[in-house]
């Protein structure tokens, strides 16, 4: 059963949105806790009002990974099923309209990290470690660790990290360009919320079509990927009337004031 408490939703202005994992003392990922979360994306999805949205984690920790505790007590024939639906919540995440910020403290390793790794971008405090451990207890990363971590930091880093189950510092993950960016430990959700207000108060669907741009045609090829941008250009940003707001405002001198429309 989810608990919608695992996960706190706090709306600020410019349509940004905070969502918190809350299950102390590290936040692992148990299923009412993803349960949870699967509740806040679908909300976030079904309101058109959102402009970023920020995933950070309560108290020390962003998330330390997967519930081991509870992995214990399931039936392992049902692991598969848990994993697939993990993957389908990852990817809703990671396929919001809005742009999604990793305020990452503390920990992130594990099914933490991949859970960052569905995000848009990534700011870590620089007492931050992050890692993907799972063969130091026999597993693998299954949440799309082996797929995300490999498009993101290269295919030998991935490897090394996987392999060895080793944990990197923030200014090792800020250099393989594992993070966008480092900040004083304590500062990860100030930094993430001053991002997220300076993404906000762009033109919303001038914002999440380059988003669609970048996510689909980063899996195809150039010349796929060249048409796509040219439709998402003409259907969603042609269109708007932001864009007219965005021109008028240039030439007048001022700050565009975008409706989303």
């Amino acid at each position: 059963m989810a608990d919608p408490e695992k996960v706190g939703r706090k709306s600020e202005e410019d349509g940004v949105e905070i969502l918190t994992l809350k299950n102390p003392p590290v936040n692992a990922l148990s299923t009412s806790l993803l349960g949870a979360l699967d509740l806040r994306v679908s909300e976030i999805a079904a309101d058109p009002k959102v402009r970023a949205v920020i995933l950070t984690g309560e108290g020390q920790y962003f998330s330390a990974g997967a519930d081991l505790k509870e992995m214990a007590t399931l039936d392992l024939s049902a692991a598969p099923q848990m994993v697939r639906k993990t993957h389908g919540l990852l990817a809703r995440l990671g396929g919001l309209r809005a742009p999604v910020i990793a305020a990452i403290n503390g920990l992130a390793l594990g099914g933490g990290l991949e859970l960052a790794l569905s995000c848009d971008l990534r700011i870590a405090g620089e007492s931050a470690k992050l890692g993907a451990p799972e063969v130091n207890y026999g597993l693998m990363p299954a949440y799309g660790g082996t797929q995300r971590l490999p498009r993101l930091v290269g295919l030998a880093k991935a490897k090394e990290l996987i392999f060895t189950g080793t944990m990197i510092s923030a200014a090792e993950a800020l250099k393989i360009g594992l993070v966008n960016k480092t900040v004083p430990a304590g500062q990860e959700l100030r930094a993430a919320r001053d991002l997220a207000h300076t993404i906000a108060q762009k033109a919303p669907k001038a914002v999440q079509a380059s988003k669609t741009a970048i996510t689909q045609g980063i899996q195809a090829s150039l010349a796929d990927g060249l048409e796509g941008e040219t439709r998402l250009f003409e259907s969603e940003v042609l269109t708007t009337d932001d864009l007219g707001e965005g021109i008028l405002a240039f030439a007048e001198h001022r700050p565009p004031k975008f409706k989303g429309a």
